[in-house]
């Protein structure tokens, strides 16, 4: 349902993001947007076109070999037309200082540190792609690591250490996409919260409402938006979630109204169907 954009799971084979790029002013690139990572996730799929991009695993080609390739491909329009685009994903990649040898150095480092270098590369990658001209507006990409059933932790432990790692890439990519941070608006959302109590494994279960971040050179920052319900026993949700408070589908809906200039019609007809209830969130960007 946060990917689909529908109330419904599985009702729809497309993402709202895919959707909304479709609706959108054509933009000067191929393609709309790129999904960073090892799959094209369902939020990006649909009529837009869009690339993707994903750290190699394998050794980094010499130039000699890889002539060789693009000649045996060359009688080949489809394999041509891969490698061409493959090759034009990693220097859009490459371009915000992505280093050649990332893969390797990640390997010999501790494991906490190597979820920095993971986020480092991802972000880099992403703020490459994002400061071009002729690059794609929207960038896509997934963390994991939240599911903190056990052994959660507080001030210290395994969910502090993800939101460092997590503040640490949002910093990485304000300072790789330079000036073009004063356009852009970054949001973080996610699919569930987690229970208001602690359970016996000194963790938290799957809980209802969450929070979303967005930031950005754009974005009229320095606010919580919300009506905040509370943490009593009646004001909990089933008396164990926090309660549900704001339609996520409103912020997106604002967003996209005014970050990408998506048709109102589009939003409410194709991008997320059966959502009049939900009204767009107005005054998130600066004017």
């Amino acid at each position: 349902m946060l990917e689909n954009g529908s109330p419904r799971p599985h009702a729809l084979q497309t993402g709202w993001l895919n959707r909304a790029l479709a609706a959108a002013p054509r933009p000067a690139a191929r393609e709309a947007g790129v999904a960073l990572g090892q799959n094209v996730p369902l939020v990006m799929r649909g009529p837009a076109a869009v690339t993707s991009w994903s750290s190699s695993k394998l050794t980094v080609l010499d130039d000699d070999t890889l002539a060789r390739i693009t000649d045996l491909y060359a009688s080949d329009p489809l394999l041509a037309t891969r490698l061409a685009d493959a090759l034009a994903a990693n220097a859009m990649a490459a371009g915000a200082g992505a280093e050649p040898g990332a893969m390797k150095l990640q390997a010999a480092l501790a494991p906490g540190a190597r979820g920095n270098a993971r986020y480092a590369e991802v972000v880099r990658a992403a703020a490459g792609f994002l400061r071009r001209e002729d690059g794609p507006k929207v960038a896509v990409f997934d963390t994991n690591g939240w599911d903190t059933h056990a052994n959660e932790g507080g001030a210290q432990g395994q969910l502090s250490s993800r939101l460092g790692e997590l503040d640490a890439g949002l910093a990485t990519l304000h300072q790789e996409l330079g000036t073009a941070w004063k356009d852009s608006a970054v949001l973080l959302v996610t699919e569930f919260g987690r229970t208001a109590a602690i359970n016996g494994t000194r963790g938290t279960d799957h809980g209802t409402a969450t929070v979303a971040f967005l930031l950005g050179g754009a974005v009229a920052g320095g606010r919580v938006i919300a009506d905040w319900p509370g943490l009593s026993s009646r004001a909990l949700y089933q008396g164990r979630d926090l309660a549900a408070t704001l339609d996520l589908r409103s912020v997106l809906k604002g967003l996209l109204s005014e970050h990408l200039a998506v048709p109102a019609h589009a939003l409410e007809q194709d991008v997320f169907p059966d959502s009049r209830t939900a009204r767009p969130l107005r005054g998130l960007l600066r004017s």
